[in-house]
This record gives C-alpha cells, structure tokens and sequence, in this order.
C-alpha cells in the first residue's frame, strides 16, 4: 500500500507539473494586458507600471513562469528586497521561514494561487474556498441520486430481463444518456419552476445560501438543490444502471452463484451476499469518472440554476478573462481527478480481493 501510494504520488506532482506549465503558457500567449484588465478605464501610464512590477508582468514570460512555481511550491524561495515580486508580504503569503541565505529566504508555505483581476485583489484561494463547497453538495448529491436509482432499477432490470419493465428501464437510461445537461436543465427549470411553480415550490434559480429580503441574514435553501441535482445526475444515472444491469447478468453467469442456488439460497440472499458486491466493480469505476467531471463539468447546470458553485465561478472568470481564478480553478480540478482516482483504485481493491495495488 505504502509503495502504491508513493508511486501514485509521483506521478500526481509530475501531472500537476505538466497541467501548470499548459494552463501557464496557454493562458499567458492570449490577446490583451493583464494589467490592463485589472485597471479597466481608470489606467495611466505610471499606474500601469506599478502593477506591471507588482505582479511581475514586466518580466519576460520565462521568468514569469518560474515566478508562478514559486507560488505555486510548498516549498519557495523569496528575496529580501522589498521592490521585487517574491518579497516576503504577509498578505499576500501564508509561510513559515525555514533559512534565509544572502538575500534569498526559503518558506515553506501553502500553495499561492495569486488574486483575482476583477475582484479588488481578493485572492483565488478566498474564491475557490466560497465556491468550491457549493459544488462538491450538487456533486455529491447528483451522485448520490445516480447511485440510490441506478443500483435500484439496474437490479430490478437484470432479474425482469427482456420483460416490458427491463425494455421501459433501458429505453429510458438510454434517452438520459443522450440528453445534454444544458437542455435538461433548460426544460426543469421552465417545467418545475415556471409552470409546475406553484406545486413544487421550486424556484427556476437558485443557490444554496441565499439572504434574506432585509439583506441581512444567510440562510440555507435546501430546495434550490433538487433541480440541478436531479438534472446533473440524469446522465451517470443512465449510465449506472445500464452497467449494473450488464454486470449483474454476467454475475448471474459466474460458478459460484449456481454454487449457491444449489445450496438453496434464496434469490434475495445470492443478490445481497455475493452478487451485487461483484457486479459494483464497473460502477464503481465509472461512477468515480463523473463525480471528478461533474466538479468540472456542471458548469452550465450551475449557470443556468444561478448556483454559486465552481462551474458558475469560471464561466464569469471566462466572460471578465480573469485568468487567475480561471487558471486557479483548473489546478483545482487536475488534483481533484488524482485524488479521486487514487481513492477509487483503494475501493475498487476492497471490493475484488483478486485486484492488488501494485
């Protein structure tokens, strides 16, 4: 386990390298002046470059680069004088000094996304941090729904095979499949929050704290999750129970499960003891797969239900260029697919005892 994990950790830092240096090249061969961008209509000269060397933007791209690992780096190196972009500032880093050698001092500190364009110099961390919650709840909530329905009539499908119910099931997971989320979340909205308004109760946007009609007080809306939650995990859903359904009937096929109908074991006994835990091991990967993409890919789920998540974060990032949280944001999602893959690899060896992490 320990040598897997340090294995996988290796390869997590050189994918992270890798993901760094496109979205720093990619983003920073764009059109404009990112001092520019942050001044807006109130720039002059001497103030453009005051920011330019605040941010190290009158550098040569190469230096900028390794101006952002630095940031970057739990472990940064910072020089001494006050004028130079790695000055040690407290507001801006949050570092402990390990040794200082000449004029360069070596911190180690909390990674340094650097602050948003159009945000006052509000950091994109305090960014991350306000929105990344919000979609983590939609995500796991999406999931949550995918796995309770799928797992459900997945089963209910494999054991009515070719029946009228399993025909009705897969017809349905396969119309989930082909639908976008940006037009399901579209027809919920106008359906559940327009027409149907004054049944369901729900609200066409919405996100998961709202203030008060005084402006005053946050409360939480619980109901303002039902709709983009059931429209996120429309698709997984379809997807779910069509591989539970597959992996359930090749389980069906296995030796040991004649074995225990041999024994005499009820239908519902073989199913909960020894099928299901076997027929999970496609689900499981699968399911791993699209709750890393739904923290990257509800972007028009939460942007068209007004949820103040990640998605919703980065297509006003988009809109505005703000770079940083927009590159911020995808550094976030690169380790999250690691992390989640490396969680899902231990799962995966839980529930088959023939798989090993190697």
């Amino acid at each position: 386990m320990i040598s897997y994990l340090l294995n996988k950790t290796f390869y997590a830092l050189l994918t992270l390298f890798g993901v760094v240096t496109v979205i720093f090249f990619l983003f920073n061969i764009l059109p404009g002046d990112p001092a520019q961008m942050m001044l807006g209509q109130n720039e002059d000269s001497e103030q453009l470059a005051i920011v330019k060397k605040k941010y190290g933007f009158d550098k040569s791209i190469g230096t900028q680069y390794l101006y952002y690992l630095n940031d970057l780096s739990p472990i940064s190196f910072h020089s001494n004088t006050e004028d130079d972009y790695t000055f040690l500032r407290d507001n801006k880093y949050s570092a402990s000094k390990l040794f200082t050698v000449g004029k360069t001092t070596t911190v180690i500190k909390f990674p340094y996304l650097r602050e948003s364009f159009t945000k006052q110099g509000k950091k994109v961390s305090t960014v991350l941090a306000e929105t990344l919650p919000n979609t983590f709840v939609l995500a796991i909530s999406a999931i949550g729904i995918a796995l309770l329905l799928g797992i459900s009539l997945g089963i209910i499908s494999a054991l009515k095979k070719d029946t009228f119910l399993d025909k009705t099931i897969q017809i349905l997971s396969t119309i989930g499949m082909s639908v976008p989320s940006f037009f399901s979340a579209i027809l919920f909205a106008w359906l559940f929050g327009f027409v149907l308004h004054k049944y369901t109760n729900l609200e066409m946007t919405g996100s998961l704290f709202e203030l008060d009609d005084f402006g005053e007080n946050v409360n939480i809306k619980l109901k303002n999750l039902i709709l983009p939650a059931l429209v996120l995990g429309i698709r997984p859903l379809a997807v779910v129970i069509q591989l539970m359904r597959n992996s359930l009937l090749e389980v069906f096929n296995q030796d040991y499960i004649r074995t225990a109908r041999a024994k005499g074991l009820s239908e519902f006994q073989i199913i909960r003891k020894h099928a299901i835990k076997n027929a999970l091991n496609p689900v499981v990967t699968a399911i791993s797969g699209w709750f890393a993409s739904m923290l990257a890919g509800a972007v028009f789920v939460e942007y068209i239900f007004g949820w103040n998540g990640l998605g919703k974060e980065i297509v006003n990032a988009l809109n505005t260029l703000d770079l940083p949280v927009i590159m911020g944001s995808v550094l976030i999602i690169a380790l999250l697919f690691i992390i989640i893959n490396i969680f899902v690899d231990i799962i995966y060896a839980w529930l088959d005892p023939k798989v090993t992490l190697e």
